[in-house]
């Protein structure tokens, strides 16, 4: 198995990631053949998704979750950031990992897919992906 822990300045804005050319740099560097692809953030504010970006559904995705989160003071939650109670709500509609193939060396991905990290907690600007390779 490898495994490398990558780093990921987010910011202090809501934002959605492209991990797709750091995965593709990660299976090249670990000399990949085929095998499984595990993409964990080991935080209890943001998750992973594999959507489409560039045409609007990562812009469209980070507004669905405002109006499905907002950023209130209706959370039990309460430190940090006014709402920050719901980016501890976060992970349960954007989970915290997902496993994607990987065949000959590269993810297994749709024509328009892109892994992505999201992140609605503008308190930590600086977020931990863990890339965990297992191959056959």
């Amino acid at each position: 198995m490898h495994s490398e822990l990558i780093e990921i300045r987010t910011g202090s804005e809501e934002t959605v990631v492209d991990l797709t050319t750091r995965i593709e740099r990660f299976l090249t560097d670990a000399g990949a053949g085929d095998g499984l692809l595990n993409i964990f953030v080991p935080h209890a504010t943001a998750g992973i998704a594999v959507i489409e970006t560039g045409a609007g559904s990562d812009t469209d995705l980070l507004a669905r979750l405002r109006e499905l989160l907002p950023a209130d003071d209706r959370w039990l939650h309460r430190h940090g950031s006014a709402g920050h109670g719901r980016d501890h709500v976060l992970p349960a509609f954007v989970p915290p990992s997902t496993t994607i193939p990987v065949i000959g060396g590269r993810p297994a991905l749709g024509t328009w897919q892109s892994v992505c990290l999201v992140d609605t907690n503008i308190d930590n600007p600086t977020r931990s992906v863990r890339l965990s390779l297992l191959q056959g």
